[in-house]
């Protein structure tokens, strides 16, 4: 189940990536990061890194209806957290 709820999230965020501005802010890249975010597990070097590569993205994620909902997450503010990537405010 927990497979299938990464897979979900590593598809929406793809296709909303789509509506993100140029390569800067992919959204694709923190599919790394789908099972901290989901389940609350550590996070890896990987994701960490995905994680301060796109933080200036942060908001333009969160105000996106496909994927708000997992960016603002409790498991999400605990993932930048761990990584030492600031939570920002939108």
């Amino acid at each position: 189940m927990a497979k299938a709820a990464a897979m979900l999230v590593l598809v929406v965020l793809v296709v909303a990536a789509g509506g993100a501005s140029a390569a800067q802010c992919d959204a694709s890249n923190l599919a790394v990061c789908a099972d901290p975010i989901l389940t609350g597990s550590t996070p890896s070097a990987s994701c960490c890194s995905s994680l301060r590569a796109q933080r200036g993205c942060f908001c333009q994620y969160a105000r996106n209806p496909a994927y708000a909902a997992y960016i603002k997450s409790a498991n999400a503010r605990k993932t930048l957290k761990t990584c030492g990537v600031a939570i920002p405010r939108c």
